[in-house]
């Protein structure tokens, strides 16, 4: 397996998969999983020609299960980190859920001002920021962030396997679909990470407030989220990272649930293939 060690000494799993002159798409996965949950978008991008990265985040998946860091400014500061080591320039960089939040940091601190970024994609992502405050009024009650770290703290493993049977797919939605095997693989990847890396990120997605990196990109930005998303409200959003992004392109799928590059591939990776060749 494949690691780059960080400057704090915590080891990041990456793979890091094709050509190595093609140009580079790097996958950001959400909360608590891991590469994997990228396996079809690798697959699929590979084939088409693509030199493809996913990395874990630390305390999930393969990397370090370590005490600290476990906030975006680490997050960004990981990802700097992988793609110093392969040395990527002109990356596209994709983000789900708290990848997203991953990616917006990492952009405006990082990748654009180092010139090493084509192009971002936001997928069901939370910046802005999640929490609702004064001058967030439509953001999600901190009694509901309170409720995850109770029920992950009590018993992680049944709490991930209601997330994943539940609201993350829309799987508890009239006439869903349900695929068992996806459940079970989102529940395999959350319950392989750190317990205290998961608690403590729910704080990191929920309450970091981003408005300033998404001011601060100005390269082409893709906005995708479904407007049955359960677990980030797109009002609260993806509608307002196209109003802070000023080169931005939104698109809000009718009915698509929060994990929706998983229920949804071929039209997620159709639209992203389109966004990266155009």
């Amino acid at each position: 397996m494949s690691f780059v060690t960080t400057k704090d000494n915590v080891s990041i799993f990456y793979k890091d998969w094709g050509p190595k002159d093609a140009q580079p798409i790097f996958f950001h996965h959400g909360w608590p999983l891991s590469a994997d949950d990228w396996d079809n978008q690798l697959l699929f991008f590979l084939a088409e020609g693509f030199r493809v990265i996913a990395s874990d985040r630390r305390g999930h998946g393969r990397s370090d299960q370590v005490s600290d860091g476990h906030d975006m400014d680490h997050y960004a500061a990981d990802v700097a980190a992988v793609v110093k080591h392969l040395d990527l320039h002109n990356v596209v960089h994709v983000g789900h859920s708290t990848g997203g939040g991953q990616v917006a940091r990492y952009v405006a601190q990082y990748g654009q001002p180092q010139g090493r970024v084509a192009k971002a994609v936001l997928i069901s992502a939370v910046p802005p920021l999640m929490v609702k405050t004064p001058d967030n009024p439509g953001g999600t009650p901190l009694e509901v962030f309170d409720g995850f770290r109770q029920a992950l703290a009590a018993n992680r493993a049944q709490f991930y396997l209601d997330v994943a049977t539940g609201p993350f797919y829309g799987f508890n939605r009239d006439g869903a679909e349900i695929s068992q095997g996806t459940i079970q693989n989102w529940w395999r990847q959350g319950m392989i990470g750190s317990a205290k890396a998961h608690y403590e990120g729910i704080k990191a997605f929920s309450e970091t407030d981003q408005t300033a990196d998404l001011k601060a990109i100005t390269l082409p930005v893709l906005i995708l989220q479904g407007d049955d998303d359960q677990v980030v409200p797109y009002k609260n959003a993806s509608l307002l990272q196209d109003e802070l992004i000023s080169n931005s392109t939104l698109k809000v799928y009718p009915g698509y649930p929060h994990g929706m590059h998983t229920t949804h591939p071929d039209t997620i990776n159709k639209d992203l293939l389109e966004f990266i060749r155009s």
